[in-house]
């Protein structure tokens, strides 16, 4: 918790000065002929005129009272944008991770139980291209086959069921391609295990051997990798989301670093660090439901 807590301070001064250096909004938000003396007016009203340190503390002030300030865009508080954003994004996220989770299960425990037999050469190859191709590459190709070519589905919105095809398609690819490498590894060391012989000698099926017995006790390094791989999707989908439209926060930080809204970026970056410190938590915790071993005090 204390590591966690540095780690988000230390995070938030990184972010309000970096944001800082993409330029002045007032290029942005004024137009070209505006006179000196609007510039400045413009800057006294967002506080851009005062040294970077007091700006830095004022918004320290600010955020220890939980306020991420208004959004320059749009005039209104830029957490209420944020969390409008957060719950697109984070059904994509769960929908992804859900199917490639399952695939990965029964792919990854099939191979490990017929360790070098063709289905498991198979299952190899497509988890290998999974997780070493770029998403961007793999987006833009299948929008010009089945967007442009077919004209099956929509290149971007958030519509009905289709409209998801496409982006959890690219999304699963490379946790799909990883958690079946996992999977397949932590199973077939389960099945060398004295307990797994024990269950055999003693009638168990081998459904129940494979998916109870073996995989409950791999389960340590699938969930490990799971988490790691649901933190990714919690800030990585950022190009995913601007390719195919999704309004979640990903789209919204590109926006808002282009739009150089700085109070909505550093909002994005200070509640995206909060649910990944968050979600660390609750692994820690599920490390403990599944193996009576561990123990937190």
């Amino acid at each position: 918790m204390v590591e966690s807590f540095f780690s988000l301070v230390g995070l938030v001064f990184l972010v309000f000065f970096l944001v800082r250096m993409t330029g002045n909004p007032a290029d942005l938000y004024l137009p070209e002929s505006a006179s000196q003396q609007t510039r400045m007016e413009f800057n006294q009203l967002h506080g851009l005129n005062d040294p970077i340190l007091v700006q830095f503390g004022r918004f320290a002030s600010q955020l220890a009272r939980l306020d991420l300030g208004d959004s320059m865009r749009e005039g209104r508080p830029a957490i209420d944008i944020v969390t409008e954003a957060y719950p697109t994004s984070l059904k994509l996220a769960a929908v992804t991770m859900i199917l490639a989770v399952l695939l990965s299960i029964l792919i990854g425990v099939w191979a490990a139980y017929r360790p070098a037999g063709p289905f498991d050469r198979v299952a190899t190859i497509l988890s290998l291209g999974g997780a070493s191709a770029p998403n961007f590459w793999v987006a833009l190709t299948l929008i010009s086959i089945f967007s442009v070519g077919f004209r099956l589905l929509p290149t971007s919105g958030t519509g009905g069921p289709i409209y998801w095809v496409l982006p959890v398609v690219v999304l699963i690819l490379q946790p799909f391609g990883v958690l079946v490498v996992v999977v397949r590894q932590a199973v077939m060391t389960a099945l060398d295990s004295p307990y797994i012989r024990t269950a055999r000698a003693k009638g168990a099926r081998e459904a129940s051997i494979l998916f109870v017995h073996a995989l409950r006790n791999a389960s340590l390094p699938i969930v490990t990798t799971a988490g790691t791989l649901a933190i990714g999707f919690i800030n990585g989908s950022v190009i995913v989301e601007s390719i195919f439209g999704w309004p979640g926060v990903g789209k919204l930080m590109i926006h808002s670093i282009l739009m150089r809204d700085f109070a909505v970026v550093q909002a994005v970056v200070v509640v995206t660090a909060v649910a990944i410190f968050s979600f660390n938590i609750v692994i820690d915790l599920i490390y403990a439901l599944l193996d009576p071993r561990i123990r937190y005090r």
